[in-house]
């Protein structure tokens, strides 16, 4: 993942996720009752609600990091490819230059098979690139796995979802007893 494609992620999704940026101290005392609003509880739970949505964000941006390692990690992988397709491509030149000039000191003699000696030689083949196949089939499952993990996090933070998905019932909760907590002061 480049630079500017993280820095994107962290614009997009972490900055206007802070409490403070969706709704201030003020505002969020201002959605209650008038005599409640003096209550040293509405500060302890913005406070709350401000340390859980934290906690949203940092998981959020933990995901960003572990993506820009993933693509760090693939562009390795496609250069190391494109690298030894290079190499792939230079001998089969090699071999077109054995082939018209004949054995030279620049080239590399081949080993000469038989039907009895390339035989195991292609069955080892075969056993190697099945365990490949395998190898890359197993990552591929990982990292499907984990891309479909951050982008189900990620749109739950743009979406105002939570992790909790009882958070909400569990604020009005909170806000009911502190509600009636304050009535019986009154």
């Amino acid at each position: 993942m480049a630079t500017n494609e993280a820095t994107i992620l962290r614009n997009y999704l972490l900055l206007p996720a802070r409490l403070p940026t969706i709704i201030s101290l003020q505002e969020f005392t201002s959605l209650f009752p008038k005599s409640q609003q003096s209550s040293p509880q509405i500060r302890s739970l913005y406070r709350d609600l401000q340390q859980q949505r934290n906690v949203v964000v940092d998981g959020v941006s933990q995901n960003i990091d572990a993506q820009i390692r993933q693509g760090k990690a693939l562009r390795r992988e496609v250069i190391k490819a494109r690298r030894e397709a290079e190499i792939e491509e230079q001998d089969d030149e090699i071999e077109i230059e054995r082939m018209l000039f004949g054995s030279t000191s620049n080239t590399v003699q081949s080993k000469q098979h038989t039907l009895l000696t390339i035989l195991p030689d292609m069955d080892d083949a075969i056993t190697d690139m099945e365990r490949e196949i395998q190898t890359i089939e197993e990552e591929e499952a990982n990292l499907l796995e984990s891309i479909k993990k951050a982008v189900g996090n990620m749109s739950d933070l743009r979406y105002g979802r939570f992790a909790n998905p009882k958070l909400k019932d569990e604020v009005l909760d909170g806000l009911e007893r502190l509600q009636d907590t304050c009535e019986r002061k009154i």
